[in-house]
């Protein structure tokens, strides 16, 4: 239902034109092709915001991709103030004033708080690095 929302509010100019279309069409055309032109506008507008979903997907993934990218920034800028704490049950913390990442060793899953969001990310070379950085600097 929300993608339904979002594309009516996106794209209510296409929707009053498609209303405006069906009215015409309604109004001038008197034969049961009047009733396939309808069938056939409504059925542009259902397939066009079912699509929509994907639109939605897409920038919801660039805008994740991007604060993962903008929390890995983060944590190199403030790297020689990491904390490094190391648990008994194998799991580790790294925190920063801005960042805090916690997982488990071996793991390649880790979960980040920036910017008082949460989220889970999986462990890429550059994060290894930088945990691996803290680590040093913690000892």
């Amino acid at each position: 239902m929300d993608q339904w929302i979002s594309f009516l509010q996106d794209r209510w100019l296409l929707l009053l034109a498609a209303v405006i279309i069906l009215i015409i069409v309604i109004n001038i055309v008197k034969t049961v092709l009047k009733w396939v032109i309808v069938f056939a506008v409504i059925a542009g507008v259902v397939i066009y915001g079912v699509q929509y979903t994907d639109t939605l997907t897409t920038v919801g993934t660039s805008v994740v991709n991007e604060i993962k990218s903008q929390a890995v920034k983060a944590l190199g800028d403030d790297l020689k103030d990491a904390k490094y704490v190391a648990n008994k049950d194998g799991s580790f913390e790294v925190s920063t004033k801005n960042l805090k990442i916690e997982g488990k060793a071996g793991s390649n899953e880790l979960q980040v708080t920036f910017l008082g969001q949460t989220f889970k990310m999986e462990a890429d070379t550059a994060v290894k690095a930088l945990i691996e950085q803290a680590q040093a600097n913690a000892k």
